[in-house]
């Protein structure tokens, strides 16, 4: 009887958890504010994001590389440091998808990252663009994925970058300022993508 409880308790724990509320997270820029959540099936990332911003890392940290149609990118602190000095290991999983709005680590590339581990602060925000079944079906081709309905509903109506797809860890989503990465995807850029005028962003947790 005693082992039968432990099992009901344990299982208790589990749905429990499954059913935990996902982190709201707030990311104020100067062309507006994006809310995103973060996943608890990525409890790594997940974890980290908020140990960093609970630090004020993200304090007038630069969205330092930006690209119309693809991503933005950050993660660097306001004082030029690009990330704390570890890595995290990757948590790819494939219900997570490179949509519009995906929150997700940036890395190291294979040839010296092979086990993608993901920057310890490095992230990028999707922009992307729309895909239609052909050519979703060639990107998943070429990466070995099988979309589902779902999947290639939301490329085709909302969009995204599938060629990362099963490569890079995506811990979250937008779930409101969409328009606001467009805004920024927009900004005139320089030498490595980076914008002519500055785009900085803070970051607090939503509770």
């Amino acid at each position: 009887m005693k082992h039968l409880f432990v099992v009901f308790a344990l299982l208790f724990a589990i749905s429990l958890n499954a059913q935990k509320t996902e982190t709201l997270v707030l990311i104020k820029t100067p062309m507006g504010d994006i809310t995103a959540k973060l996943y608890n099936d990525t409890p790594k990332h997940r974890d980290n994001f908020i140990k960093l911003v609970k630090e004020g890392w993200y304090e007038g940290s630069p969205f330092h590389r930006v690209i119309n149609n693809f991503m933005i990118q950050g993660g660097g602190n306001a004082n030029g440091q690009q990330d704390p000095g570890y890595t995290i290991d990757a948590e790819i999983l494939p219900q997570h998808f490179h949509k519009k709005g995906a929150l997700a680590a940036a890395r190291m590339g294979d040839n010296v990252n092979p086990e993608r581990k993901s920057s310890g602060s490095q992230f990028y925000i999707v922009q992307g663009q729309k895909y239609d079944a052909n050519n979703l079906a060639m990107s998943g081709s070429r990466n070995g994925i099988s979309y589902t309905d779902e999947q290639k509903k939301t490329y085709s109506t909302l969009g995204g970058t599938p060629h990362l797809d099963g490569a890079y860890t995506v811990f979250g989503e937008v779930v409101s300022g969409f328009e606001v990465i467009d805004k920024i995807a927009a900004v005139q850029t320089g030498r490595m993508d980076r914008p002519v005028e500055e785009v900085t962003m803070s970051i607090e947790i939503l509770e």
